[in-house]
């Protein structure tokens, strides 16, 4: 009880022959103040935050922490290189000339997914000792070799109308873009890398160069 008879003595007498607005300034002051109260909080630096990991105690541990390094960053590349991240591709696959090009086959059904399919298919008819069968397996050969090129054809105009809009300065080899276009086409959808960003009927938006 002393100290705090003493305490508002105190105010009381620093409020002595002050302003009424500013001896109910001091008194609030001296209510709500705390050393260090209203400055930021500094902030921890990453190295702060993350514990140092002591050093490996035999060579044995040494190895297997650097599997596991490995392990953790081939993983880390996978997924990167699946969600169509940049730093992650390979160079076949990087540039925003080859990514329009990967949205634009993924965006659309193409015939040559049904190729190896329908190559498997036919080689076991051809097997089959009759000629009528074997006629038509050849036949079916050539109409599902003629439908691949035609949408391939397809495929190489459209994408050269997008470059060319999109990227009239680029330095990428149309012929390169085509031969991309054409064996991502024939690749089954779920075998793509990187994997398809967009559905089926989505519209192709071009990201900047």
């Amino acid at each position: 009880m002393p100290l705090f008879s003493r305490k508002t003595t105190d105010v009381s007498a620093a409020t002595t022959g002050a302003e009424p607005e500013a001896a109910s300034e001091i008194v609030r002051a001296s209510r709500s103040h705390t050393p260090g109260k209203g400055k930021a909080t500094p902030k921890r630096t990453e190295a702060q935050r993350r514990k140092a990991e002591p050093p490996p105690a035999n060579r044995r541990e040494a190895m297997k922490r650097s599997r596991e390094k490995m392990r953790s960053e081939r993983a880390e590349s996978m997924a990167g290189m699946k969600a169509g991240d940049e730093r992650f591709l390979l160079p076949r696959d990087k540039g925003p000339e080859r990514r329009l090009v990967r949205d634009y086959v993924d965006s659309r059904r193409t015939v040559g997914t049904w190729f190896f399919g329908g190559a498997f298919l036919i080689f076991f008819l051809i097997q089959v000792r009759d000629p009528r069968i074997a006629l038509a397996a050849n036949i079916i050969w050539l109409l599902l070799a003629l439908a691949v090129i035609v949408d391939s054809i397809l495929i190489c105009r459209k994408i050269k109308k997008l470059i060319k809009a999109n990227y009239p300065k680029t330095t990428q080899r149309m012929g390169s873009l085509y031969m991309y276009a054409v064996m991502r086409g024939i690749t089954f959808r779920r075998m793509r890398m990187p994997n398809p960003q967009v559905k089926i009927g989505d519209p192709v938006v071009p990201t900047k160069a």
